[in-house]
Protein backbone atom coordinates (compact mmCIF):
# COMPACT_ATOMS: atom_id res chain seq x y z
CA UNK A 1 0.00 0.00 0.00
CA UNK A 2 1.16 3.52 -0.69
CA UNK A 3 -0.64 4.98 2.35
CA UNK A 4 0.79 4.66 5.84
CA UNK A 5 0.36 5.98 9.33
CA UNK A 6 3.59 7.91 9.70
CA UNK A 7 5.32 5.07 7.85
CA UNK A 8 4.00 2.40 10.23
CA UNK A 9 1.16 -0.06 9.79
CA UNK A 10 -0.31 -1.76 12.87
CA UNK A 11 0.48 -5.45 13.12
CA UNK A 12 -3.26 -6.18 13.33
CA UNK A 13 -3.81 -4.60 9.92
CA UNK A 14 -0.97 -6.62 8.39
CA UNK A 15 -2.53 -9.79 9.78
CA UNK A 16 -5.92 -8.71 8.43
CA UNK A 17 -4.43 -8.26 4.97
CA UNK A 18 -3.08 -11.82 5.10
CA UNK A 19 -6.47 -13.06 6.30
CA UNK A 20 -8.24 -11.44 3.35
CA UNK A 21 -5.70 -12.77 0.87
CA UNK A 22 -5.16 -16.32 2.05
CA UNK A 23 -8.37 -17.23 3.86
CA UNK A 24 -11.00 -15.11 2.11
CA UNK A 25 -9.26 -15.31 -1.29
CA UNK A 26 -10.01 -11.67 -2.05
CA UNK A 27 -8.32 -10.05 -5.03
CA UNK A 28 -5.37 -7.76 -4.38
CA UNK A 29 -7.38 -4.80 -5.68
CA UNK A 30 -10.18 -5.49 -3.19
CA UNK A 31 -7.71 -5.88 -0.33
CA UNK A 32 -6.04 -2.60 -1.25
CA UNK A 33 -9.42 -0.84 -1.29
CA UNK A 34 -10.32 -2.22 2.15
CA UNK A 35 -6.98 -1.23 3.62
CA UNK A 36 -7.09 2.22 2.06
CA UNK A 37 -10.35 2.91 3.92
CA UNK A 38 -8.97 1.49 7.16
CA UNK A 39 -5.75 3.51 7.00
CA UNK A 40 -7.72 6.71 6.41
CA UNK A 41 -9.72 5.91 9.55
CA UNK A 42 -6.57 5.11 11.55
CA UNK A 43 -5.01 8.40 10.51
CA UNK A 44 -8.11 10.24 11.74
CA UNK A 45 -7.93 8.39 15.06
CA UNK A 46 -4.28 9.34 15.44
CA UNK A 47 -5.16 13.01 14.93
CA UNK A 48 -7.81 12.67 17.65
CA UNK A 49 -5.42 10.82 20.02
CA UNK A 50 -7.63 7.73 19.95
CA UNK A 51 -6.71 4.06 19.72
CA UNK A 52 -8.49 1.77 17.23
CA UNK A 53 -8.50 -0.97 19.89
CA UNK A 54 -10.40 1.09 22.47
CA UNK A 55 -12.53 3.35 20.27
CA UNK A 56 -16.16 3.72 21.35
CA UNK A 57 -19.43 4.20 19.51
CA UNK A 58 -19.58 7.89 20.48
CA UNK A 59 -16.18 8.44 18.84
CA UNK A 60 -17.36 6.89 15.58
CA UNK A 61 -20.18 9.42 15.33
CA UNK A 62 -17.55 12.16 15.12
CA UNK A 63 -15.75 10.21 12.41
CA UNK A 64 -18.96 10.14 10.38
CA UNK A 65 -19.30 13.89 10.85
CA UNK A 66 -15.72 14.27 9.63
CA UNK A 67 -16.41 12.26 6.47
CA UNK A 68 -19.63 14.11 5.73
CA UNK A 69 -18.84 17.71 6.73
CA UNK A 70 -15.09 18.03 6.29
CA UNK A 71 -14.31 15.58 3.49
CA UNK A 72 -17.68 16.03 1.77
CA UNK A 73 -17.80 12.32 0.96
CA UNK A 74 -20.86 11.05 -0.88
CA UNK A 75 -23.18 8.68 0.96
CA UNK A 76 -22.04 5.79 -1.21
CA UNK A 77 -18.42 6.42 -0.28
CA UNK A 78 -19.24 6.67 3.43
CA UNK A 79 -21.17 3.42 3.35
CA UNK A 80 -18.30 1.68 1.59
CA UNK A 81 -15.87 2.87 4.25
CA UNK A 82 -18.20 1.73 7.02
CA UNK A 83 -18.43 -1.67 5.36
CA UNK A 84 -14.62 -1.92 5.27
CA UNK A 85 -14.36 -0.97 8.94
CA UNK A 86 -17.23 -3.25 9.95
CA UNK A 87 -15.39 -6.20 8.38
CA UNK A 88 -12.09 -5.17 9.98
CA UNK A 89 -13.61 -4.95 13.46
CA UNK A 90 -15.43 -8.24 12.99
CA UNK A 91 -12.04 -9.81 12.34
CA UNK A 92 -10.55 -8.06 15.40
CA UNK A 93 -13.43 -9.26 17.59
CA UNK A 94 -13.08 -12.85 16.36
CA UNK A 95 -9.37 -12.70 17.10
CA UNK A 96 -9.99 -11.33 20.60
CA UNK A 97 -8.26 -8.02 19.86
CA UNK A 98 -11.37 -6.00 20.79
CA UNK A 99 -14.30 -6.83 23.03
CA UNK A 100 -16.97 -6.06 20.46
CA UNK A 101 -17.44 -4.86 16.90
CA UNK A 102 -18.45 -1.26 17.56
CA UNK A 103 -19.17 -0.72 13.88
CA UNK A 104 -21.97 -3.29 13.96
CA UNK A 105 -24.03 -0.65 15.77
CA UNK A 106 -23.33 2.09 13.20
CA UNK A 107 -25.91 2.84 10.52
CA UNK A 108 -24.62 4.64 7.47
CA UNK A 109 -26.44 7.38 5.56
CA UNK A 110 -29.09 6.45 3.03
CA UNK A 111 -27.59 5.28 -0.21
CA UNK A 112 -27.54 7.66 -3.14
CA UNK A 113 -30.09 6.33 -5.61
CA UNK A 114 -28.19 6.19 -8.85
CA UNK A 115 -28.89 4.07 -11.87
CA UNK A 116 -25.98 2.00 -13.19
CA UNK A 117 -24.04 3.80 -15.89
CA UNK A 118 -23.69 1.94 -19.18
CA UNK A 119 -22.64 2.38 -22.78
CA UNK A 120 -24.98 2.61 -25.73
CA UNK A 121 -24.51 0.13 -28.58
CA UNK A 122 -22.90 2.70 -30.89
CA UNK A 123 -20.46 3.76 -28.17
CA UNK A 124 -19.30 0.18 -27.72
CA UNK A 125 -18.85 -0.20 -31.47
CA UNK A 126 -16.64 2.90 -31.48
CA UNK A 127 -14.66 1.54 -28.53
CA UNK A 128 -14.18 -1.85 -30.19
CA UNK A 129 -12.75 -0.18 -33.30
CA UNK A 130 -9.83 1.38 -31.39
CA UNK A 131 -7.39 -1.55 -30.77
CA UNK A 132 -4.85 -2.19 -33.53
CA UNK A 133 -5.42 -5.83 -34.45
CA UNK A 134 -2.08 -5.99 -36.27
CA UNK A 135 -0.22 -6.00 -32.92
CA UNK A 136 -0.24 -8.53 -30.05
CA UNK A 137 -1.27 -5.82 -27.58
CA UNK A 138 -4.05 -4.64 -29.87
CA UNK A 139 -5.38 -8.19 -30.26
CA UNK A 140 -5.31 -8.61 -26.49
CA UNK A 141 -7.10 -5.30 -25.91
CA UNK A 142 -9.84 -6.13 -28.39
CA UNK A 143 -10.39 -9.51 -26.75
CA UNK A 144 -10.46 -7.82 -23.35
CA UNK A 145 -13.28 -5.52 -24.51
CA UNK A 146 -15.19 -8.25 -26.32
CA UNK A 147 -14.96 -10.71 -23.44
CA UNK A 148 -15.99 -8.18 -20.78
CA UNK A 149 -19.04 -7.27 -22.84
CA UNK A 150 -19.88 -10.76 -24.13
CA UNK A 151 -19.82 -12.41 -20.71
CA UNK A 152 -20.45 -9.65 -18.16
CA UNK A 153 -17.71 -11.03 -15.91
CA UNK A 154 -16.16 -9.00 -13.11
CA UNK A 155 -12.64 -7.67 -13.71
CA UNK A 156 -11.16 -10.04 -11.10
CA UNK A 157 -12.86 -12.96 -12.81
CA UNK A 158 -11.50 -11.81 -16.16
CA UNK A 159 -7.87 -11.60 -15.06
CA UNK A 160 -8.13 -15.06 -13.44
CA UNK A 161 -9.15 -16.82 -16.67
CA UNK A 162 -6.69 -19.47 -17.82
CA UNK A 163 -6.56 -20.78 -21.37
CA UNK A 164 -7.48 -24.20 -19.99
CA UNK A 165 -10.74 -22.72 -18.62
CA UNK A 166 -12.02 -22.09 -22.16
CA UNK A 167 -14.02 -24.66 -24.10
CA UNK A 168 -13.56 -23.47 -27.67
CA UNK A 169 -16.03 -25.92 -29.20
CA UNK A 170 -18.87 -24.98 -26.82
CA UNK A 171 -17.82 -21.31 -26.62
CA UNK A 172 -17.93 -21.46 -22.83
CA UNK A 173 -15.58 -20.30 -20.07
CA UNK A 174 -15.33 -21.68 -16.54
CA UNK A 175 -15.36 -18.69 -14.20
CA UNK A 176 -14.26 -18.69 -10.57
CA UNK A 177 -16.55 -16.11 -8.96
CA UNK A 178 -17.08 -14.63 -5.53
CA UNK A 179 -16.70 -17.09 -2.68
CA UNK A 180 -14.81 -19.47 -5.00
CA UNK A 181 -18.10 -20.43 -6.66
CA UNK A 182 -17.78 -21.71 -10.21
CA UNK A 183 -20.09 -20.93 -13.11
CA UNK A 184 -19.96 -21.20 -16.88
CA UNK A 185 -20.40 -18.19 -19.14
CA UNK A 186 -21.02 -18.23 -22.86
CA UNK A 187 -19.54 -15.94 -25.50
CA UNK A 188 -20.69 -15.13 -29.01
CA UNK A 189 -19.16 -14.94 -32.46
CA UNK A 190 -17.53 -11.51 -32.17
CA UNK A 191 -15.73 -12.59 -29.02
CA UNK A 192 -14.91 -15.94 -30.64
CA UNK A 193 -13.21 -14.21 -33.59
CA UNK A 194 -11.16 -11.98 -31.26
CA UNK A 195 -10.21 -14.97 -29.09
CA UNK A 196 -9.04 -17.12 -31.99
CA UNK A 197 -7.01 -14.27 -33.48
CA UNK A 198 -5.33 -13.58 -30.15
CA UNK A 199 -4.58 -17.23 -29.36
CA UNK A 200 -3.23 -17.91 -32.85
CA UNK A 201 -1.01 -14.83 -32.98
CA UNK A 202 -0.63 -12.25 -30.20
CA UNK A 203 -0.83 -14.63 -27.25
CA UNK A 204 2.12 -16.74 -28.36
CA UNK A 205 4.22 -13.60 -28.83
CA UNK A 206 3.33 -12.19 -25.41
CA UNK A 207 3.58 -15.48 -23.54
CA UNK A 208 7.37 -15.56 -23.15
CA UNK A 209 7.15 -17.20 -19.70
CA UNK A 210 4.73 -20.01 -20.58
CA UNK A 211 1.96 -18.52 -18.44
CA UNK A 212 -1.34 -20.41 -18.10
CA UNK A 213 -3.34 -17.16 -17.93
CA UNK A 214 -5.20 -15.74 -20.91
CA UNK A 215 -4.58 -12.02 -20.46
CA UNK A 216 -0.91 -11.06 -20.28
CA UNK A 217 0.96 -7.78 -19.99
CA UNK A 218 3.76 -6.64 -22.27
CA UNK A 219 6.33 -8.53 -20.18
CA UNK A 220 4.46 -11.83 -20.34
CA UNK A 221 3.12 -11.67 -16.80
CA UNK A 222 -0.54 -11.98 -15.86
CA UNK A 223 -2.50 -8.78 -16.47
CA UNK A 224 -3.67 -7.25 -13.18
CA UNK A 225 -7.03 -5.62 -12.44
CA UNK A 226 -5.29 -2.26 -12.29
CA UNK A 227 -3.72 -3.01 -15.65
CA UNK A 228 -7.17 -3.66 -17.16
CA UNK A 229 -8.43 -0.33 -15.84
CA UNK A 230 -5.40 1.46 -17.28
CA UNK A 231 -5.95 -0.13 -20.70
CA UNK A 232 -9.61 0.91 -20.72
CA UNK A 233 -8.67 4.48 -19.76
CA UNK A 234 -6.21 4.66 -22.65
CA UNK A 235 -8.66 3.17 -25.15
CA UNK A 236 -11.52 5.56 -24.42
CA UNK A 237 -9.18 8.53 -24.81
CA UNK A 238 -8.91 7.56 -28.48
CA UNK A 239 -12.67 7.87 -29.02
CA UNK A 240 -15.17 10.71 -29.07
CA UNK A 241 -16.99 9.20 -26.08
CA UNK A 242 -17.18 11.64 -23.17
CA UNK A 243 -17.72 9.13 -20.39
CA UNK A 244 -15.56 7.61 -17.72
CA UNK A 245 -14.96 3.93 -18.21
CA UNK A 246 -14.50 0.96 -15.93
CA UNK A 247 -14.79 -2.82 -16.26
CA UNK A 248 -17.95 -2.71 -14.15
CA UNK A 249 -19.51 -0.19 -16.52
CA UNK A 250 -19.11 -2.72 -19.34
CA UNK A 251 -20.71 -5.32 -17.05
CA UNK A 252 -23.59 -2.87 -16.54
CA UNK A 253 -23.87 -2.53 -20.31
CA UNK A 254 -24.00 -6.31 -20.74
CA UNK A 255 -26.89 -6.65 -18.27
CA UNK A 256 -28.76 -3.59 -19.49
CA UNK A 257 -28.61 -4.59 -23.15
CA UNK A 258 -29.80 -8.11 -22.37
CA UNK A 259 -32.85 -6.75 -20.56
CA UNK A 260 -33.50 -4.20 -23.30
CA UNK A 261 -33.60 -7.05 -25.80
CA UNK A 262 -36.16 -8.98 -23.76
CA UNK A 263 -34.02 -11.28 -21.61
CA UNK A 264 -35.68 -12.22 -18.33
CA UNK A 265 -34.26 -11.11 -14.98
CA UNK A 266 -33.55 -14.61 -13.65
CA UNK A 267 -31.39 -15.43 -16.65
CA UNK A 268 -29.44 -12.18 -16.24
CA UNK A 269 -28.97 -13.04 -12.56
CA UNK A 270 -27.42 -16.39 -13.47
CA UNK A 271 -25.22 -14.89 -16.17
CA UNK A 272 -23.89 -12.22 -13.79
CA UNK A 273 -23.28 -14.72 -11.01
CA UNK A 274 -25.47 -12.85 -8.52
CA UNK A 275 -26.44 -14.72 -5.35
CA UNK A 276 -29.68 -12.78 -4.96
CA UNK A 277 -32.19 -11.45 -7.48
CA UNK A 278 -32.13 -8.17 -5.53
CA UNK A 279 -28.64 -7.45 -6.80
CA UNK A 280 -29.88 -7.88 -10.37
CA UNK A 281 -32.93 -5.67 -10.00
CA UNK A 282 -30.86 -2.50 -10.31
CA UNK A 283 -30.67 -3.30 -14.03
CA UNK A 284 -34.40 -3.05 -14.63
CA UNK A 285 -34.00 0.50 -15.90
CA UNK A 286 -34.89 -0.42 -19.47
CA UNK A 287 -35.11 2.44 -21.91
CA UNK A 288 -38.29 4.31 -22.73
CA UNK A 289 -38.13 3.03 -26.27
CA UNK A 290 -38.02 -0.54 -25.06
CA UNK A 291 -40.97 0.04 -22.72
CA UNK A 292 -42.99 1.55 -25.56
CA UNK A 293 -42.08 -1.35 -27.83
CA UNK A 294 -43.26 -3.92 -25.29
CA UNK A 295 -46.43 -1.94 -24.58
CA UNK A 296 -47.46 -1.63 -28.22
CA UNK A 297 -46.59 -5.26 -28.88
CA UNK A 298 -48.34 -6.68 -25.79
CA UNK A 299 -51.33 -4.49 -24.94
CA UNK A 300 -54.38 -5.56 -27.01
CA UNK A 301 -55.84 -2.03 -27.35
CA UNK A 302 -52.59 -0.20 -27.92
CA UNK A 303 -53.27 0.03 -31.67
CA UNK A 304 -56.14 -0.66 -34.06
Amino acid sequence: MDISIENSIPEELKQYQEYLQYQKNYSLYTIESYCHDIVEYLNWLKGENLSFLTVEYSDIRFYLMYLKDEKNDHNTSINRKLSSLRSFYKYLANEGKVKTNVFSFVNGPKKDKKLPRYFEYNELEELFSVPDRRTPMGQRDLLLLEMLYATGVRVGELTSIKVSDINLSLKQILILGKGNKERYVTYGEYCEDALKEYLNDGYSKLNVSDSPFLFLNQHGGVLTERGVRYILDQLIKKTEIHKNISPHMIRHSFATHLLNEGCDLLTVQKLLGHESIKATQIYTHVTTDRLKEVYYHSFPRAKR
